[in-house]
């Protein structure tokens, strides 16, 4: 793409658009690019109906990347070429509302008891504890636990956002003794060398390692503990709006999928089967 390419780079950036979102983007329009072999700007509502109709029947692209290729060729086409993508009237793929696989509180113990190793058990009980994203535990600063006020200061969340988080009282204590071993100076987990954090592969790998030392069953990833850590304050009887700002979520709508995953008001609920059994209607 040559200069288009470092014209939506630069477009990228001056919105602000995280490292990984502007890859993903460029990354997403050269593939277009190439699978025409002519220059984007050459290519019109056409060839991107047909691209996307390709990642779909052909190449049978997940629904992310399916929606992050439509993302891109958007932002592309609207603000790099300054063209107008609604007169394109291309529609995006409707995507499946899946539910997050969540971990009882059992589950969530029983995975902390496995672990050994003091620094890959903080950092697990510090995603659980304050509903933390996988990037946003990682570049942790030491300075960043704000022991007298009991919070947790996020910098540079997703969408580039500072927020506060709690710190529970049993992860204070066990960044204590984490500290009192380990020394952090900068990174709260520093990683290989020290003067960078902790990557992020090290700590799925810590959780997957976890996992099956547990013998949990479920799909979960690190992102698990997250969800978790909602729909279980959620079941203690946190109202959304602070879960929300708990999370960082810019929309409540999105703070809201917790409640189909809240056991808090179901519990109330009886099936009907349990009806007729307690009437003697089953034998």
């Amino acid at each position: 793409m040559g200069r288009l390419h470092d014209q939506m780079k630069r477009d990228l950036e001056l919105k602000n658009y995280s490292p990984k979102t502007r890859s993903c983007y460029l990354a997403s329009v050269k593939s277009f690019a190439l699978h025409f072999h002519r220059s984007p700007a050459e290519l019109a509502d056409q060839e991107i109906r047909e691209y996307l109709h390709y990642l779909i029947q052909e190449k049978k692209a997940s629904q992310s990347a399916i929606s992050q290729s439509y993302s891109a060729l958007k932002f592309f086409y609207e603000t790099t070429l300054k063209r107008d993508w609604g007169g394109f009237r291309i529609p995006r793929v409707k995507m499946r509302k899946k539910l997050p696989v969540v971990l009882s509180q059992q589950e969530v113990q029983a995975l902390f008891s496995v672990i050994r190793n003091l620094k890959h058990r903080t950092i697990l009980m510090t995603i659980y504890s304050a509903g933390l994203r996988l990037g946003e535990v990682a570049h942790l600063k030491v300075s960043d636990i704000d022991s007298q006020r009991m919070m947790i200061w996020v910098q540079r969340g997703k969408g580039d956002k500072d927020r506060y988080t709690l710190l529970a009282r049993r992860t204070l204590d066990i960044l204590r003794d984490y500290w009192k071993v380990f020394h952090p100076k900068d990174w709260l987990f520093p990683g290989n060398p020290i003067e960078r954090p902790i990557s992020s592969r090290s700590i799925q790998k810590i959780f997957e390692k976890a996992l099956s030392e547990a013998g949990i069953k479920k799909p979960a990833t690190v992102h698990t503990l997250r969800h978790s850590f909602a729909t279980h304050l959620l079941e203690a009887g946190t109202d959304l709006y602070h879960i929300q700002h708990l999370l960082g979520h810019k929309s409540p709508k999105t703070t809201t999928i917790y409640l189909h995953l809240s056991r808090r008001d179901l519990v109330k609920v009886i099936s009907p089967i349990d009806l007729l059994e307690e009437t003697g209607k089953l034998t």
